[in-house]
């Protein structure tokens, strides 16, 4: 079992169920690379449901669905793509006043919400299930998964690659939480190659003329 979108950029997943969260975000293209987005058009999308779904069911114990996509679930997918996304930038929601932006009774910005099932069983156990159809069943899906993530302290591990061209999502294995890029060779290194090239280049800026002359 695989997560496609994420895949696409290195083979290194989330743990458990929170690869959905993950692997939905990777759907949308790196600059870096000619990708296409998984969510642009409505076989892409179809294509990335059938593969990503077994494998969430499979790292979940979940029964496997078949989710059923249509053009008018598109809008909704890569809308909630964009709000993950900017919520794992920014952490604490978007500025006030901006469109489109709900608050609730706290004034911490809310993207969006959805329904989901929870179940008490006879063991004292609670499960979860996703509710809705279409791009309302995938958003329960996803944001169930990042709320159980929150539980045990995995969703602050799921990050963007601080590298703007690259962008991708990724788990933060770090010890002390402390990484910010996806790839310490690629993203990393280019970062501090163009930093230590602007320090001389400063640094040089600053000397002195020869002689003493300005």
């Amino acid at each position: 079992m695989t997560w496609p979108a994420t895949e696409r950029y290195f083979p290194t997943a989330v743990p458990g169920g929170l690869g959905l969260v993950q692997d939905i975000l990777n759907t949308a293209p790196s600059r870096v690379a000619p990708d296409a987005d998984l969510l642009g058009d409505l076989a892409a999308a179809q294509e990335w449901v059938a593969v990503a779904l077994p494998t969430w069911a499979a790292k979940t114990g979940r029964t496997a669905v078949r989710l059923t996509l249509t053009e008018e679930d598109l809008p909704k997918l890569r809308q909630l793509r964009e709000q993950l996304r900017r919520a794992l930038h920014s952490r604490c929601g978007t500025a006030d006043g901006e469109s489109g932006t709900a608050h609730d009774e706290s004034g911490t910005a809310r993207f969006t919400s959805c329904a989901l099932q929870v179940n008490l069983h006879g063991d004292a156990a609670l499960t979860t299930e996703p509710e809705g159809e279409g791009w309302r069943w995938l958003t329960s899906a996803v944001l169930c998964e990042a709320l159980l993530a929150q539980t045990t302290g995995e969703w602050r591990r799921l990050k963007i690659c601080r590298n703007e061209r690259c962008a991708t999502a990724f788990y933060d294995r770090s010890r002390n939480n402390s990484g910010v890029w996806h790839s310490t060779r690629d993203c990393g290194n280019a970062a501090n190659l163009r930093a230590s090239r602007r320090r001389r280049r400063e640094g040089a800026e600053a000397e002195p003329a020869p002689g003493g002359q300005e």
